[in-house]
């Protein structure tokens, strides 16, 4: 494993093309997305691929979602449905993910999909990771750019704080702006599945394919469905009217007390996405139990609710 420092660039265009070297090096590159930031390699090197895994000490069960410029690029290493490639044509650029079956012919890293027949793919619209994904040249296996299990990062010192050495370059391109990760649709022979709330609502996804299942509980088929997960090391009370001795209290909307971390003080959704892995970093700094007021469980809000639920769940659990 690599022991020196990250290097943390400015997202210029000296600094992407560089980090497109070394990408076509086998290196590891930390990016920004629409999301959250990204940990990418080469989704065709094994090598590298495996070396996400290693420096992130991310269960091998746990697929990687494989970031590509546009459906052209995608096509190459995947199969579409005609309803994979309507969401595709709908969404991307954008923070979707379908989970389709992989080529065999292909030279995808069979580690990106954890011995599975399918593929989490998407393409990302932030212009740093669609700069970065074409001047590389191949597709970018990239999770969160955090240690496993741990808050995922929205901003360039939340990834050097996760990793302070591993990694060969961090781009910074400032703070993501959803600040959640991508919604993750799969298929079954009944259609399709919501296996990870994420950066498009249900309720818009929905529009095009009318309602989606959710699976009963069974085997990781997709990344974000372990029920541990984005926790910060303070433990969560979720659905708090107020803090109790000890904790720090995690606001949403009018009703949360002056003073306190307010997601977002209109009851905005999207302005609460985006700050919330950021504010809770920022309580898990200061104290060692945080209380999370309710949240609206209607657009993003399903998304902020599920990780959340993760984040509170007991650590280590599958």
């Amino acid at each position: 494993m690599r022991t020196h420092v990250s290097t943390v660039r400015n997202a210029d265009a000296a600094a992407i093309s560089e980090a497109a070297k070394l990408i076509r090096e086998g290196r590891l590159v930390a990016f920004p997305t629409e999301t959250v930031y990204g940990l990418g390699a080469d989704a065709t090197n094994g090598r590298a691929v495996a070396a996400i895994f290693a420096v992130k000490k991310r269960p091998r069960i746990n697929p990687l979602i494989v970031h590509v410029k546009d459906i052209a690029q995608a096509t190459q290493y995947v199969v579409f449905s005609g309803l994979a490639r309507e969401l595709a044509e709908a969404f991307w650029p954008g923070p979707l993910t379908l989970v389709v079956p992989r080529k065999a012919d292909r030279a995808l890293s069979l580690l990106v999909s954890a011995g599975l027949d399918t593929v989490a793919v998407r393409a990302p619209s932030h212009p740093v990771a669609m700069e970065l994904i074409a001047q590389a040249g191949v597709p970018l296996a990239a999770p969160s750019a955090n240690p496993s299990g741990s808050v995922s990062p929205t901003r360039a010192r939340h990834v050097a704080d996760g990793f302070g050495s591993g990694i060969d370059m961090i781009l910074d391109g400032g703070h993501t702006p959803i600040g959640i990760e991508s919604t993750v649709i799969g298929f079954d022979e009944d259609g399709p599945l919501m296996l990870r709330p994420g950066g498009v609502p249900r309720e818009t996804i929905e529009c095009v394919t009318g309602p989606l299942k959710t699976p009963c509980k069974g085997p990781v088929t997709s990344p974000g469905q372990l029920s541990s997960h984005y926790a910060p090391h303070a433990r969560l009370r979720l659905n708090a009217t107020r803090a109790e001795a000890g904790e720090a209290l995690l606001g949403f909307g009018a009703a949360a007390p002056a003073g306190s971390l307010n997601l977002s003080p209109s009851g905005d959704l999207a302005e609460a996405a985006a700050n919330l892995f950021a504010m809770l970093r920022t309580l898990d700094a200061e104290a060692s139990a945080i209380a999370v007021m309710p949240i609206p469980a209607k657009g993003l809000g399903e998304a902020i609710n599920d990780r959340l639920k993760r984040a509170a769940a007991p650590r280590g659990t599958p």
